[in-house]
């Protein structure tokens, strides 16, 4: 790297800094006091973390594989923390209205605090789910 700014080879160096952070989609103003002010989603260069109260999943970026807006969830689907067991995919829902679904690269841990189970995929049920996809998916295509 050279004081300008730019490569050895002659090539400008980029650097993205990535900063969001998404509230949960809490319809009632009790149950956001019951998961705390905490919760929600953070998207920064250093990764992933999303907190829905005691339950935390957290990965870099580079294991980010891509992300969509999808939804509405039935409520047994939408709301409460949840684990598939069709393919071991984690929710963290507190509406029906409509989330985002994360997909990674290698399976993350979230739902056990020992970290035994694994996640290929978490769905979040954020205010802005066509943004939160939009950022991760512009990661993706950047690296």
């Amino acid at each position: 790297m050279t004081a300008g700014g730019t490569a050895a080879v002659g090539h400008p160096t980029v650097v993205v800094h990535y900063r969001m952070h998404a509230d949960f989609d809490v319809p009632f103003p009790w149950l956001r006091r019951v998961l705390g002010a905490r919760s929600g989603l953070e998207l920064d260069a250093t990764g992933l973390r999303v907190r829905l109260g005691p339950w935390l999943v957290e990965t870099p970026l580079s294991n980010l594989a891509g992300a969509e807006a999808t939804g509405p969830y039935s409520v047994l689907r939408g709301l409460g923390v949840r684990l598939s067991l069709a393919d071991r995919g984690l929710t963290f829902g507190t509406t029906t209205r409509g989330g985002v679904c994360l997909r990674f690269r290698e399976p993350v841990a979230g739902i056990d605090p020992w970290g035994r189970i694994r996640h290929p995929g978490l769905t979040v049920t954020v205010a802005e789910p066509e943004l939160v996809a939009e950022a991760v998916n512009r990661i993706v295509a950047g690296a």
